[in-house]
């Protein structure tokens, strides 16, 4: 398949801006990645790409290896009190923060303050905490007022990371984005480089001290072989696509599906996958304000929607997609279909009687369509065709990804610059803890805010399990009230290959982007 002129011109105009660029860094790898970078504090938002700029420049106190065990990576040693109430950890030797000023335990302890403060997994674990304390410049002590076995898990999640920050930023209100972005991990941030829309450059932490032993999912070593990551914003895939094979990008992270058989052809393309577990897509109503304030209203979505529409729509290719009447991934070890009979088989009838009962009036309701992100773009016209098959009337407003992103805090009124209705996708639904969709802890949760007691109890009852079985059920439980009290609809299992050239060495299995550990032979 041949670019046409149009886009060969574009590929070259690309090209030659590269070229004209100063040849500065020895070793710079270019990669396209999901989405422009606009939004930089990864507390703050739940968009994967800021949550991939977070691992770039900071670091964390624990994180999973590539079998999703729990490793030290901040801290070099630790110690857990035979009651299980008291967590000592000590930091490693010589870690430093980008402007060259040591990090401290005081930081830590503030940064895992404003992190738990937002994070759905974080504010299941404050109530357990009694204090967090740094006892010397390297111990930070965190004192329990109950035993949990999630402390250690929580902050090494990789959906929602605890990174770690100066004091000083970490200050900063969780409800307000910082401005000032220094960490202490692998790359610094170039800050008068970022420009929205274009790039962000990324370069190598030269007083970086890596690990010892070696890199294993977000675990271990993260030894930099690279001088320089930019990530550029290409928002058309053909291009996109285009400029890869000319050797113009080293990576793109989320090719679309149906340009993966161009890719193929080529024998210096390389595949990899950055989420082997698959993701899940999600339809998340606006549970603050009408309609979908009533329960009723919100019970009719499951009925009108059915998943397989969705992911012939958006992903095409059944090699990359399956249905998963569950709201924990299948193929995971929670995964039910309990509760989920005759549901999502867009029966537009029973939809039609529940929105009947929840006295829905007609009022067009506000869908957030993402034109910029080819996994999200189709995923909006068919909410709205099921949603107008059943009855409701439907105000689809097209914008880039991160405009979404920004709308979508909005707690207002659709009328007053709100939403109701937005789409995403998540790679944490494991379990009622780590699925931040399933949080119904009312305005402290993520968008849309759902608010529900019985949730938020089932919930609590299984961070405190450590019986399988009984988490088993646990989990099973929330699903049946999130089918009762519905939080948000699953609308299927996807998969996405990361493709890079084959002068790309060093890429590792991991839940995000990892950069370090890359090498690049060639241009």
């Amino acid at each position: 398949m041949q670019p046409s002129r149009s886009l060969r011109v574009t590929i070259a105009a690309f090209g030659a801006l590269l070229c004209a660029a100063p040849a500065v860094y020895a070793q710079t790898v270019r990669a396209v990645m999901q989405s422009d970078l606009k939004i930089v504090d990864p507390i703050w938002t739940t968009a994967y790409i800021t949550r991939n700029h977070g691992f770039m420049i900071y670091d964390t106190l624990f994180s999973e290896d590539a079998s999703g065990n729990v490793k030290p990576q901040m801290v070099d040693k630790y110690d857990v009190s035979a009651d299980k109430l008291v967590y000592t950890m000590t930091l490693r030797d010589g870690l430093l923060w980008h402007d060259g000023q040591p990090v401290t335990a005081d930081d830590c302890a503030m940064s895992i303050k404003r992190w738990a403060a937002r994070d759905p997994v974080g504010q299941k674990l404050l109530p357990f905490v009694k204090s967090i304390d740094a006892v010397d410049a390297r111990t930070l002590r965190i004192t329990l007022k109950e035993a949990t076995g999630m402390v250690l898990p929580s902050l090494a999640r990789a959906t929602g990371p605890a990174f770690i920050m100066p004091r000083r930023v970490a200050e900063t209100s969780p409800n307000e984005q910082i401005s000032e972005f220094v960490g202490s991990g692998p790359f610094v941030f170039k800050k008068d480089e970022w420009k929205p829309g274009n790039k962000a450059v990324y370069v190598k932490f030269a007083q970086y001290k890596p690990r010892a032993e070696p890199p294993s999912g977000l675990s271990g070593g993260k030894v930099v072989k690279i001088d320089r990551v930019e990530w550029l914003t290409i928002a058309d895939q053909q291009t996109a696509v285009s400029a890869l094979l000319a050797g113009e990008v080293d990576l793109i992270e989320q090719p679309s599906h149906d340009l993966l058989p161009m890719l193929k052809k080529d024998a210096n393309m390389q595949f990899g996958d950055w989420s082997s577990l698959g993701n899940q897509y999600v339809f998340r109503f606006n549970s603050l304000t009408k309609p979908f304030d009533n329960v009723k209203i919100r019970q009719a979505m499951w009925h009108a929607l059915n998943q397989e529409d969705f992911l012939k729509a958006v992903i095409g290719d059944p090699q990359y997609y399956k249905v998963c009447k569950s709201m924990f991934l299948c193929g995971t070890p929670l995964s039910s279909t309990k509760g989920m009979s005759n549901l999502l088989e867009s029966d537009f009838r029973k939809a039609r009687e529940l929105l009947k009962e929840g006295g829905y009036d007609g009022t067009p309701v506000v869908l957030l369509q993402s034109t910029d992100r080819i996994v999200y773009a189709n995923l909006a016209p068919v909410a709205k065709s099921l949603l107008e098959k059943a009855g409701m009337k439907v105000d689809m407003q097209s914008m880039d990804w991160q405009t979404v992103v920004g709308r979508r805090a909005k707690k207002e009124p659709a009328a007053q610059g709100g939403w109701n209705i937005s789409l995403t996708s998540t790679n944490n639904a494991l379990n009622p803890v780590e699925s931040s969709y399933l949080d119904a802890a009312c305005e402290k949760t993520t968008f849309g805010w759902p608010c529900d007691a019985e949730i938020e109890k089932l919930r609590s009852q299984y961070f405190r399990e450590t019986d399988p079985a009984k988490q088993k059920a646990l989990a099973e439980a929330v699903q049946l009230r999130a089918v009762e009290y519905p939080v948000y609809i699953p609308l299927g299992q996807w998969y996405q290959p990361m493709v890079a050239r084959k002068s790309i060495g060093g890429l590792l299995t991991a839940p995000a982007p990892a950069f370090w550990n890359m090498t690049k032979t060639g241009r």
